[in-house]
């Protein structure tokens, strides 16, 4: 058995959010003890391991619960995870590629070499969207 504070030295995951990770549901109440401690097992352990992993892939809460759910019920077939983590990655790719565009176009307007701010290249683009040279 776990305390809340070895719990959270074993995953790297605070306090606080082991406790909102309880309210939400992805993680079952733990037994309390005499003096109302939580105590927290094996099986707690390993499924806040889980979801600190998760988090750190960048799933969303609602993806991990239907992992977690899926992990659950071995005899489901692996496709339902595959496509969890298939979408997640579509959505990364299209954060990236946005990710990219800004870069350009930060790049773009950095390069200004202008005295004062009346000509500076950062204040008239970010005034005027339509002197981007691309879609961000």
């Amino acid at each position: 058995m776990f305390s809340i504070g070895q719990l959270s030295k074993r995953t790297g995951v605070k306090i606080p959010t082991i406790r909102y990770y309880e309210q939400m549901g992805l993680i079952d109440a733990p037994e309390r003890s005499e003096g109302n401690q939580r105590r927290y097992t094996k099986d707690g352990l390993g499924r806040l391991s889980f979801i600190r992993h998760s988090r750190d892939l960048g799933f969303s809460v609602e993806d991990i619960r239907g992992l977690l759910d899926l992990s659950q019920h071995p005899e489901k077939p692996c496709q339902d995870a595959h496509s969890i983590a298939t979408q997640h990655l579509k959505d990364v790719q299209t954060r990236i590629a946005k990710l990219r565009r800004l870069e350009r176009e930060l790049k773009r307007i950095t390069k200004c070499d202008a005295d004062n701010v009346a000509d500076c290249a950062v204040i008239e683009t970010l005034a005027d969207h339509g002197l981007c040279e691309t879609e961000h």
